[in-house]
């Protein structure tokens, strides 16, 4: 795009779509409601965006979709940005998947996520109605005591919205689930004799790792046979 060329709302959308197949002109607002992005204003009212605002967009998008940053700390990058500092490298969660195994108490510490209704629907892309499915489906629940969502719920998510652009919905999740369920009994079995040692808490999490892990690399093996 030519310097000094702007767009309208409508011109800016299949820009971003390639890279972003789920933006809408809806999300865009909602950005622009939250302070995270001010496009001019023509004589008429309409949006007018430069290449600096769409460039904008693009961080805020990838830091959504790349790293589940919620809006509040994006706004905080940004405005460091606006003040010519470079933001902090973002935290990105693990993505599932194989993981080296660790040794028992040799956990990384993990930036706690807190996300309200509205924030996990805006990270995770993930339309409302299908939150509410997996909210039914007792998927996705807010921290036992709290109305916050934390980085379980966010994971369930982004994982279900992905899904569904390989045709897996709701029905699909519900096997997991149970496939979920029956490893965790076994993981509870497990612990049941370590359940009064002083560690057992760390005992219970290196197990459930290794179940993960277990059920990960059994995977890839089953489908590439």
């Amino acid at each position: 795009m030519p310097p000094g060329q702007l767009r309208s709302i409508g011109a800016v959308l299949p820009v971003l779509k390639a890279e972003f197949p789920d933006i809408s002109i809806s999300k865009i607002r909602f950005l622009e409601s939250e302070g995270l992005l001010a496009p001019e204003r023509a004589p008429s009212g309409y949006r007018r965006y430069s290449q600096v605002d769409i460039d904008r967009l693009r961080y805020i998008l990838r830091m959504q979709r790349d790293h589940y940053l919620p809006l509040k700390v994006i706004r905080e990058h940004l405005a460091l940005m606006d003040r010519g500092v470079d933001p902090p490298a973002p935290d990105t969660p693990p993505v599932p998947g194989p993981e080296p195994v660790e040794e028992p108490g040799d956990k990384p510490e993990r930036k706690a996520i807190r996300l309200t209704k509205r924030e996990l629907i805006q990270v995770s892309g993930l339309s409302e109605a299908t939150l509410v499915e997996l909210e039914r489906q007792q998927m996705v629940a807010p921290r036992r005591g709290t109305m916050y969502y934390g980085r379980e719920a966010l994971m369930i998510c982004v994982v279900t919205r992905k899904l569904q652009g390989y045709g897996m919905d709701i029905r699909h999740l519900r096997a997991i689930k149970q496939s979920a369920e029956r490893e965790a009994g076994m993981v509870e079995q497990a612990a049941v004799p370590l359940r009064h040692q002083p560690h057992a808490s760390a005992y219970l999490q290196d197990v459930t790792q290794l179940v993960i892990q277990a059920h990960a690399a059994l995977m890839y093996v089953l489908l590439q046979r």
